[in-house]
């Protein structure tokens, strides 16, 4: 597949305008060759562009296109960073996909660590796999902010926990980025007898030391499947020492707040769900800078359940007042169950025509130390409710599924799930409204 083959020209954009169509591929911009999406967003940035592209038939023309400064061109491209994706070199002593089970889809088992998706979709890079010049490029290009894994600043115990021997060096990274105005997100993916407690002390005032740089920190628990032959001794932390952990960084965030503001470092949800510990509450995560490593999401959907029901609750409670009674099931994983449950029970309150059940699912595929829903497969929801009574439709997490595609992690889809269930399965993005909207049967 060639790296600049356009699949989407954006409707009334400079390049639709310019009768560039999907199918055509782009070769150069100013007579520069692409290299990657980095090359394509800082060369057309300037207001004149011109470009070479081919069609389908293999011949080439030109496009001179005059735009606003940092207008975007329209275009998107069948592969989104122009370039191969960059394979990890590292053997994190952690590393989920070294303890993924056999025989899965190819794409599970490929590892990357390639700092054009952190910049893209968000991935975490550790930089361990790129050398300076590229990230003299991040700064030339702009490109913030970028997500990057820490785990610890103590180079000998980076390289022990990377297995690379140039791990060591990731506060020298950091500070290029720090120098080129580069914002970086932070992750410390923890491990008990590691690169926790004075470890952990010794990483945070690292970074903290960084906050014109860093803009926050997560600290997220490891993740360990019964797939771990040969691999090095590694255990989930303890409901204890979870406790620990929490107290631990809430001492950082206390510390950090008084002095710049901001709380920059959170523990991630799993921590408190496993301690059994009350949830922060909304405000505490600021801007939600790490939802997407699990930080904050409880307290969000929390929030955003009870400010519909809040604003909109009587008036749904009315509209749907004489509607036909529902009865729903909530399949999530072991460590959400408590928080969906008691949301489950909080709106079913508010509606007299519905009745939730919340079940938590056993996860039989990864091991039972797996308790994440995103990791629940299909074989476990079918296994563990078959012959049940679900009521009129099973709402899972979107989370459980491919990014937009309706396929878990065992190739199983959706629709072999409702085969097998006899009832709909309703996927539920991470927001307040699309849950309400979900159990309720309706519009919000």
């Amino acid at each position: 597949m060639r790296n600049g083959l356009i699949s989407h020209v954006e409707p009334g954009s400079a390049a639709f305008d310019g009768g560039i169509v999907p199918g055509d591929c782009l070769l150069s911009v100013n007579e520069q060759k692409i290299q990657d999406i980095f090359d394509y967003r800082f060369l057309t940035t300037e207001e004149y562009v011109s470009l070479k592209l081919e069609d389908a038939n293999g011949e080439e023309y030109y496009v001179d296109i005059e735009k606003d400064a940092e207008e975007d061109l329209g275009l998107e491209f069948v592969n989104p960073m122009m370039a191969e994706d960059r394979a990890c070199a590292n053997h994190c002593v952690f590393c989920f996909i070294d303890q993924m089970p056999p025989n899965m889809r190819e794409t599970l088992y490929f590892k990357d660590d390639d700092p054009r998706l952190s910049f893209l979709t968000g991935n975490y890079v550790t930089l361990t796999n790129i050398p300076e010049r590229e990230l003299h490029r991040i700064v030339q290009y702009r490109m913030s902010p970028i997500n990057v894994s820490v785990h610890t600043t103590n180079p000998e115990l980076r390289v022990k926990m990377l297995g690379h021997r140039k791990a060591g060096d990731v506060l020298k990274k950091i500070d290029i980025l720090r120098e080129g105005c580069i914002a970086v997100n932070a992750q410390i993916v923890l491990c008990p007898g590691y690169n926790d407690g004075a470890e952990l002390d010794r990483t945070l005032a690292d970074l903290s030391a960084r906050t014109d740089c860093i803009a926050s920190v997560s600290v997220v628990p490891v993740g360990i499947t019964k797939y771990r032959e040969g691999l090095a001794p590694l255990r989930v932390f303890t409901k204890e020492e979870c406790r620990q952990v929490i107290e631990q960084v809430e001492g950082w965030q206390q510390r950090i707040f008084k002095e710049k503001g901001t709380r920059f470092v959170y523990a991630a949800d799993e921590l408190y769900l496993k301690a059994e510990l009350p949830l922060p509450a909304y405000e505490s995560y600021e801007d939600f800078p790490q939802l997407e490593n699990g930080v904050g999401m409880c307290a969000l959907l929390d929030f955003e359940v009870c400010d519909i029901i809040a604003r909109e609750g009587k008036r749904l409670a009315k509209q749907y007042a004489q509607a036909v009674p529902r009865k729903v099931t909530l399949a999530t994983g072991k460590a959400a169950y408590p928080v969906i449950r008691g949301l489950a029970e909080y709106v079913s309150k508010h509606f007299t025509h519905l009745h939730a059940e919340t079940v938590a699912i056993e996860n039989h595929f990864f091991g039972e130390d797996v308790t994440v829903a995103g990791l629940i497969t299909g074989q476990d929801l079918r296994r563990q409710l078959e012959g049940k009574d679900l009521g009129d439709a099973l709402l899972i997490t979107q989370n459980m599924l491919r990014a937009g595609e309706d396929v878990f992690l065992d190739d199983l889809h959706v629709s072999d799930i409702e085969k097998e269930l006899g009832i709909p399965v309703i996927p539920v993005p991470d927001s307040g409204e699309a849950f309400v909207k979900a159990m309720i049967g309706g519009t919000v």
